[in-house]
């Protein structure tokens, strides 16, 4: 028996977790006055067309032709619009950041200030209740006139053109459709234009990147209060007298954090008065990490709630608006901004399983926690992934929000670059999930080292050992040696329930399979 589809009203706030839900089927229900704007706005658009009003895109040319009629026909002026985009490069988007993208557009449409029919958005609606995601390749925007060649895909796929996916497989959209129970979708007027002259695939991945990064921050608190429990790091560097001198909230509330899940920790009386830095300055590396998504959840949020195409429609001052509200430089920086944080908890995670696995130290734990070093190997070849994976990383923290190029004629000649920024920012989120995974691993091996798990111990922070607990419900220890490709999965999967349960995180997965660890 299947599962009623969730039902979200579209007068409300577009938020990350609402696009991750949407990678499921979902029912995004259209009240009274969402459709009576809409559709007092695509009259007023079709008045302002019939007048003899220039109206971009619609009675022009695009880009640089705008100075040159457009088609006649309006029906064939949506055609063109789709068909000379159909150029971008590479394999296709998770299907996950599709939907969302589809989710971002219909909110947008919604605001009633695009000029599209009121069908459009039935037909987003209809769409988003069953599996089908349109297929986009990953290249093709520069962020700076809307996601102009990805949008084009997807209003393809839902024209019955081009490729989608259901159920994961990828099929002539026509076929995929008609499977869906999905009519194909009619364009006129403005549709073609407004459908692909925003920022929403750069938006949606950003929040998905958000999404995850957040999940993310919650597992490196966990995971260094584990570390310093299991080497039994005194407490001291969490004063809050320290914190507070600090100045900067974000590490204050780290640290608040961090006593809360050391509660109960025991010193070991062989440790250094300080901790190496991936244990002492955790609280002020955390904070600005929290502050730096802070941030990004404001710029994110306004652009979830904004209306990005051009041109917009405001029948009450009776104006057709052109200008640029298609330039993503907000979310490109916020984007950028990301990566940069994923980067340096990346740097963390990666030192710290570095701290664990060195004998000289780890508090007398074996080299590389071999259960016999020589005949085991323990973690060894975890480290070495780990760090291939923050290269990996260090190398795509490099901005993308500054790597302007003219194009289009110079029409376009600043560019944002967010899309990529944007889509950069959820491949850190992921290799950042596959290194806490990675060290919730070796924490759980140098656990059952220590004999954290057996009877003889009964010292350590209650909330690490319960975490400890769960992750070796799925990891067993590494004694003899085995691959631990899948324990990492598994790990980071934990780690994932425990920062947020609600979720269902393998239905939401934002990769394909072949770029898992």
């Amino acid at each position: 028996m299947t599962s009623p589809l969730v039902q979200i009203p579209l007068v409300d706030e577009l938020t990350p977790a609402i696009l991750e839900r949407a990678a499921l089927p979902v029912d995004f229900t259209v009240d009274d006055k969402v459709r009576r704007r809409v559709a007092e706005c695509r009259e007023y658009t079709a008045t302002a067309m019939s007048d003899g009003r220039a109206v971009y895109g619609a009675t022009t040319g695009f880009g640089p032709l705008v100075a040159f009629p457009g088609r006649a026909e309006y029906a064939d002026q949506c055609d063109n619009a789709i068909n000379h985009l159909i150029a971008g490069h590479g394999e296709d988007l998770p299907t996950a950041v599709a939907r969302a993208a589809l989710t971002v557009r219909l909110w947008s449409l919604c605001q009633g200030r695009s000029g599209v029919s009121p069908e459009v958005i039935d037909s987003l609606c209809a769409a988003l209740r069953t599996p089908f995601a349109p297929a986009i390749p990953m290249y093709g925007s520069v962020g700076a006139s809307g996601d102009l060649i990805p949008l084009a895909y997807a209003t393809r796929a839902l024209r019955g053109e081009g490729y989608a996916y259901l159920g994961g497989e990828r099929l002539p959209a026509g076929v995929a459709l008609q499977r869906a129970g999905l009519a194909p979708l009619e364009l006129d007027g403005r549709d073609a234009l407004a459908l692909v002259n925003g920022t929403s695939v750069t938006a949606a991945a950003a929040a998905l990147a958000l999404a995850r990064l957040r999940r993310s921050y919650d597992s490196a608190l966990t995971l260094s209060a584990c570390l310093a429990d299991l080497l039994g790091a005194a407490p001291a560097f969490l004063a809050p007298q320290l914190l507070r001198a600090f100045g900067h909230p974000g590490a204050v509330r780290a640290a608040a954090a961090l006593r809360e899940q050391l509660e109960g920790t025991v010193p070991a009386p062989d440790r250094p008065l300080q901790e190496p830095y991936s244990i002492r300055c955790t609280p002020q590396l955390l904070g600005a990490a929290e502050a730096s998504l802070a941030h990004a959840d404001r710029v994110i949020a306004d652009d979830l709630g904004g209306i990005s195409d051009n041109p917009l429609f405001f029948a009450e001052d009776d104006l057709v608006a052109h200008g640029g509200n298609f330039f993503g430089q907000p979310v490109a920086f916020a984007a950028d901004l990301l990566s940069i944080t994923a980067t340096q908890l990346g740097n963390l995670a990666e030192r710290q399983l570095d701290l664990l696995v060195d004998p000289h130290r780890n508090g007398g734990l074996p080299p590389m926690l071999a259960a016999g070093p020589g005949r085991q190997h323990g973690v060894q070849g975890v480290q070495l992934a780990a760090t291939a994976t923050v290269a990996a990383m260090r190398r795509d923290a490099v901005p993308a929000s500054v790597q302007s190029l003219p194009t289009n004629g110079h029409n376009q000649d600043v560019v944002p670059f967010g899309t990529q920024a944007a889509l950069t920012a959820m491949a850190q989120a992921e290799r950042l999930r596959w290194l806490h995974g990675a060290l919730a691993v070796a924490l759980r091996q140098g656990a059952h080292l220590s004999g954290v798990h057996s009877t003889q111990r009964r010292v350590g922070a209650p909330r690490c050992l319960a975490v400890l607990e769960r992750i070796s419900a799925v990891v067993a220890p590494v004694d003899p040696d085995r691959p631990l490709d899948a324990d990492i999965r598994r790990a980071a999967e934990v780690l994932d329930e425990l920062a947020d349960p609600g979720p269902d995180f393998d239905a939401f997965a934002c990769h394909h399979e072949e770029q898992q660890p």
